[in-house]
């Protein structure tokens, strides 16, 4: 049985959250709520999200004192983030959640579809990092055993097809951002393609004769 992913939403109105786990729940994703910066912060100590959601205005901590923090752990610095903002903001304001490590910045009110096609790109991708993570863990144990012979060329391959697959969609969104005019464009394509360069530099140094 495959495991969920889990998607962080960050938001101080009830509404709000309410609202985002409609347009989500579609995704068939575990979504985990967060009320505060601080609460966020929490839930980021003990478990591991394929994206997070995060509102700009909160009291207390807001949306890019979090970030801000988010950025600064070892554990949580990868994870994209995506800015949701009521916020009628100019260019520096949208300068200052790119800033702050986001992926994406989204004004509210915003397109339900677009918002869950784009959570749904990072969750794909969370996805397939682990089940590569978990085949080369498998794959150095064979090597190890001396098995590389028998199952360590099927499995590479099956690794690098599911990669491939990865690529392909990014390669789609990647286009389809850079045809908008949405200020995130640059960010989100860029995130997905230092993501996608690790994991095939950590696969083809898995391959035989790899240093």
């Amino acid at each position: 049985m495959v495991q969920k992913a889990k998607i962080l939403l960050v938001d101080d109105r009830p509404e709000n959250l309410l609202a985002l786990e409609a347009i989500l729940s579609a995704l068939d994703q575990t979504l985990v709520r967060a009320s505060s910066g601080e609460e966020a912060l929490k839930a980021l100590l003990t478990d591991d999200f394929a994206v997070i959601l995060l509102d700009v205005q909160m009291p207390g901590m807001d949306g890019f004192e979090t970030a801000a923090h988010i950025k600064r752990r070892e554990r949580t610095r990868d994870i994209p983030i995506i800015f949701l903002t009521a916020i009628n903001h100019g260019p520096h304001h949208t300068f200052r959640g790119y800033a702050a490590g986001a992926v994406d910045y989204i004004s509210k009110p915003f397109d339900p579809w677009v918002l869950r096609a784009k959570v749904s790109v990072f969750v794909d991708l969370y996805m397939k990092n682990c089940q590569l993570k978990e085949q080369a863990a498998l794959l150095r144990l064979q090597l190890e055993a001396g098995e590389a012979a028998s199952l360590g060329g099927p499995l590479l391959g099956e690794l690098s097809a599911r990669l491939a697959a990865v690529e392909e969609q990014a390669e789609a969104l990647t286009k389809q951002l850079d045809d908008s005019d949405e200020p995130g464009a640059a960010a989100t394509s860029a995130h997905l393609e230092r993501k996608l360069a690790g994991l095939r530099a950590a696969l083809d140094a898995l391959r035989p004769g790899a240093s």
